[in-house]
């Protein structure tokens, strides 16, 4: 049962581990995405 309790305990610390990195990830790629989109707009205003 212990084991058992074990098991269940690293594999949901993985799975926590795992969301967080692609997580932070696609906030990195969508806050680029922002800025390019924040770049063009300039650049037709200009």
């Amino acid at each position: 049962m212990k084991t058992r309790i074990v098991w269940i305990v690293s594999i949901a610390f993985s799975l926590i581990c795992a969301l967080c990195v692609f997580g932070c990830h696609t906030v990195e790629g969508a806050g680029r995405d922002i800025e390019r989109g924040g770049e063009a707009i300039q650049d037709a205003v200009n």
